[in-house]
């Protein structure tokens, strides 16, 4: 078809995603793949084959919705953006090769070294940084560290393989290594190289990581070795231009028009970012707290939850087998368990959970152990059972949020996109509780970071700032904002001060609760 063709791919946690939109940014076909983190030799990852398997997967789906939508092979895409979970860990040898399996942001075993480094910088270095991850590999002197030759996140790998480029965006680089305006902060980069020296290692940590960019700029164009590697039918042609790879967090900001001090989004899935875009810094650096930055170099406080969706999600799917067992239709099943949870108790019945799969470092818990609570004398119905597993999701980013709010942080409204949200007004209204600000959600909330990616393939080249260009895109937006009523606020409040106690409990004297 005759027009101007942006595609964005974005390969989250449970499925990568790709959409292709037209110039005013409307979805013109998508197409996604499935797949999940596997736990091996001590650290959360994906294989390097299932990266490639799952995105030509991902691009065949999409390339077969547009082939029915158009009567037409998609043959060119004029521009095209990837983005990934951000940030984890992937260490590249002088002939571009893997030196060990991709370590994912899930991972929380780099916690000595992120402390030291956050001591060293005196700036929050989180668990999941790439930094935390790479000096991690030094303290444990691990042999592959003297082989690498080039860090990157999963965006700026599959940018790099399709490309040839070695870049990324300012806001995946941002959670690489603590960034300025402008790019890697030279004053923590020298810092670090002293504290490498004093290890052994003589170089230049900088000389490892991507070239940073700034949205806009030119990242590179599809190699005919990339267009084989995402098309292997060799459809696709050569010579799409790209955009600076990102990282999901940062996708979240662009598809709610959140870049610009004062704005907050929340990006609900597997895990979830509550991310604000400051007007000044902070009080004072928190561990809990991540600075990151927008695509255009914003500083950003964000507080991230490595678990979300991950229980509901696997409960969604039990209740399923149930449904099938007895021959009935599971289709609608999750919104029909989330409407369910408005019958609940003020009490939730009295029940208490933990969504743990992975450790959650904001709420001090290291390792991942699901856990479910219940009194003799509690209420167990199926409607208290699904409030209480939304509000175990909800209460580490509750937590988190009353530290943001604590150190001057300003949020007055957040625009939410992700799985969550597609559960409609009984998940928005949650939110809403948990946070204790009006939640409001797009139309095109449910299209996630894929589509966000694909606005950034879109501003590609432009000469006005982002957020005009943001403007006009969501200028017509339809929009739905709720404000959940001081009952509502009040049950999440109870709920979560049990959740405080209880976690309190297990961290001081019973963590085999967490570990058996």
């Amino acid at each position: 078809m005759q027009t101007f063709t942006a595609l964005g791919i974005e390969l989250g946690s449970t499925r990568v995603k790709a959409v292709l939109i037209d110039g005013k940014a409307n979805v013109l076909a998508e197409g996604y793949c499935a797949w999940e983190n596997i736990f091996s030799g001590g650290y959360w990852t994906y294989s390097e084959k299932d990266i490639w398997h799952t995105l030509q997967a991902c691009f065949a789906a999409l390339s077969q919705n547009y082939a029915e939508k158009f009567s037409a092979p998609l043959e060119r895409v004029d521009a095209i953006g990837v983005s990934a979970m951000m940030h984890g860990y992937l260490a590249l040898g002088k002939d571009g090769e893997l030196l060990v399996p991709f370590r994912t942001w899930r991972n929380t075993n780099t916690g000595e070294a992120a402390d030291q480094l956050s001591r060293l910088f005196n700036f929050n270095i989180p668990m999941r940084w790439s930094v935390a991850h790479f000096f991690s590999a030094v303290l444990n002197k691990e042999p592959h560290v003297k082989e690498v030759a080039h860090l990157t996140t999963l965006a700026g790998y599959v940018h790099d393989k399709l490309t040839g480029e070695k870049v990324l965006g300012i806001g995946d680089a941002s959670g690489m290594f603590p960034c300025d305006e402008k790019g890697y902060r030279k004053d923590l980069l020298a810092a670090f190289d002293a504290l490498l020296k004093s290890k052994g290692l003589s170089l230049h940590f900088e000389d490892l990581l991507p070239k940073v960019l700034l949205a806009g700029e030119d990242a590179g164009t599809l190699t005919k070795a990339g267009a084989r590697l995402l098309d292997p039918t060799g459809i696709l042609q050569a010579g799409s231009v790209f955009c600076p790879p990102e990282g999901d967090a940062i996708t979240g900001m662009v598809a709610t028009n959140c870049v610009t001090p004062l704005e907050a989004n929340v990006s609900a899935g597997t895990s979830a970012f509550l991310t604000a875009v400051l007007d000044r810094p902070l009080q004072t650096a928190r561990k809990e707290i991540d600075i990151v930055a927008t695509p255009t170099g914003y500083q950003a406080a964000m507080i991230h939850t490595n678990n979300f969706t991950n229980e509901l999600n696997a409960w969604r799917d039990l209740f399923a087998e149930v449904v099938h067992l007895t021959g009935g239709n599971a289709e609608n099943l999750m919104d029909g368990l989330f409407e369910k949870s408005a019958e609940a108790d003020a009490d939730v019945g009295g029940l208490m959970g933990y969504n743990f799969l992975s450790g959650e470092p904001i709420v001090g818990v290291s390792e991942g152990r699901p856990l479910i609570l219940r009194s003799a004398e509690g209420n167990f119905t199926l409607a208290n059972f699904m409030q209480m597993q939304i509000y175990s999701a909800l209460a580490p980013l509750a937590m988190g949020a009353e530290i943001l709010f604590s150190e001057g942080a300003t949020i007055g409204e957040v625009c939410g996109h992700g799985g969550f949200f597609k559960a409609g007004a009984v998940a928005q209204t949650a939110m809403s509780a948990a946070l204790g600000v009006p939640v409001t959600v797009m139309k095109n909330a449910g299209e996630g970071g894929a589509w966000g990616m694909a606005i950034l393939a879109l501003y590609r080249g432009k000469t006005m700032p982002l957020e005009a260009f943001l403007a006009k895109i969501f200028a017509k937006a339809e929009k739905r904002t709720i404000l959940a009523s001081k009952e509502e606020r009040e049950r999440f409040e109870l709920f979560l001060q049990r959740y405080k106690g209880m976690l309190a409990h297990l961290r001081a004297g019973d963590e085999g609760c967490l570990k058996s």
